[in-house]
């Protein structure tokens, strides 16, 4: 039985070393920060991860931790609200996306895949090496010593370090501009359908993603824009939110500087190869997800999934070849490439809309569309599961 290394805890690698230590594989997940516990993560969890949740036994457990369902998306513009996805309209037994904070679920499946005597976790475990022998990945370099492993999975996200190390580089592939996160207190009175909503106005838009107690406040900028937002102070984007999402005018004056914020730069990049001898990128390693749609923890997690399905068996059988690297990246590609190209059209389409100025208008067949039952319930199912969507093999943990 061959062992594994998993570089990044967040919920591809999170996943990934659970399937494998539940399979019987002997798995280190080596996180660089102390805990899990990190602002402005997606907490977005899309049917089709509930669907494996309770695959595994475990979504009954899971939900019953804090968490607000979404069932409906709409876009808000000073003109209209357009509800354009219908969750619960899919059908199955997980009709909603589950809004829960990252940092919740990923402590879930940690204490899960700690049940398990092969599973190791190590937190504030800096990876600032690769070990190499003969022209294969054999471990990495963490804290003064050598973590040695038959295979060795990088998924430690956009900015990975992983990927540098292993001169397995990305290209991008366009972004249409930054977002400034910051939260503000939820209320019960509140609309409770606004849960994953985005509100335009004019030159800019915010997304909106609902917690038990706050709201994560997404308020876009032009790509490289931060220094003259920062400049400007918070005094624009507090006008900007009285004016475009009046039920938080009452609230607006409670951020006060841009301390409370936090930059996310939005890019959409993809690596040429994921994987080299020994050594395999999923998630945003190796494919670098926009906030758009909120799938990048989907993504990353079909991402293990599959990468479950072809390396288990292999690692049971004591050898993982290149060749077997190379068919993750096979299966997955090409759901990643549709995703991604939808979103370089959404980003470029948005960024040239507000970039005049006006008042954001969705073009006309949009919002014949959204009108239509069948088309709403089509876009919540294609953005529930994802293009190409794999499932989990049994055969592989024995289900």
């Amino acid at each position: 039985m061959s062992t594994c290394c998993v570089v990044g805890g967040g919920p591809g690698g999170l996943v990934l070393a659970y399937l494998m230590a539940r399979a019987g594989i002997e798995v280190t997940l080596l996180e660089s920060q102390p805990d899990f516990d990190r602002d402005f993560r997606g907490d977005s969890l899309h049917p089709a991860t509930l669907e494996l949740m309770d695959q595994l036994g475990l979504a009954d457990r899971l939900l019953e931790l804090d968490h607000f369902r979404a069932t409906t998306f709409s876009l808000h513009t000073p003109a209209q609200t357009l509800r354009t996805a219908d969750y619960d309209r899919i059908g199955g037994k997980f009709p909603y996306v589950a809004l829960m904070p990252q940092a919740r679920f990923l402590d879930f499946l940690a204490r899960e895949a700690a049940a398990y005597p092969g599973f190791t976790l190590r937190t504030g475990a800096k990876v600032t090496g690769l070990t190499e022998e003969d022209g294969r990945v054999v471990g990495v370099r963490c804290g003064g010593e050598s973590v040695r492993a038959d295979l060795v999975i990088a998924a430690d996200g956009r900015f990975s370090r992983m990927r540098r190390l292993a001169d397995l580089p990305v290209t991008s592939l366009g972004g249409g501009g930054d977002i400034l996160w910051f939260r503000l207190p939820r209320r019960a009175d509140d609309p409770p359908e606004a849960d994953v909503d985005i509100y335009f106005g004019a030159g800019h838009y915010v997304g909106l993603l609902g917690g038990p107690d706050t709201w994560q406040v997404g308020y876009t900028i032009p790509k490289g824009g931060f220094p003259d937002a920062r400049r400007a102070g918070v005094e624009p984007i507090r006008e900007f939110l009285r004016a475009t999402v009046p039920w938080l005018a009452d609230r607006a004056d409670l951020l006060t500087s841009f301390e409370q914020i936090t930059l996310l730069s939005v890019d959409i990049a993809r690596a040429k190869r994921w994987h080299r001898p020994g050594l395999l990128m999923i998630g945003d390693a190796a494919h670098v997800i926009s906030p758009v749609g909120g799938n990048g923890i989907l993504m990353a997690i079909q991402d293990a999934v599959v990468a479950a399905n072809v390396l288990i068996p292999r690692l049971r059988a004591g050898a993982v070849p290149e060749e077997a690297l190379a068919e993750v990246q096979r299966l997955r590609e090409p759901a990643i490439e549709k995703v991604q190209a939808q979103q370089v059209r959404v980003e470029e389409r948005t960024a040239k809309a507000l970039a005049t100025g006006l008042p954001y208008r969705p073009p006309l067949v949009f919002r014949l569309l959204c009108a239509l039952a069948p088309f709403r319930r089509a876009a919540a199912r294609s953005n529930a599961y994802g293009p190409l969507r794999p499932t989990l093999n049994p055969a592989v943990l024995d289900l």
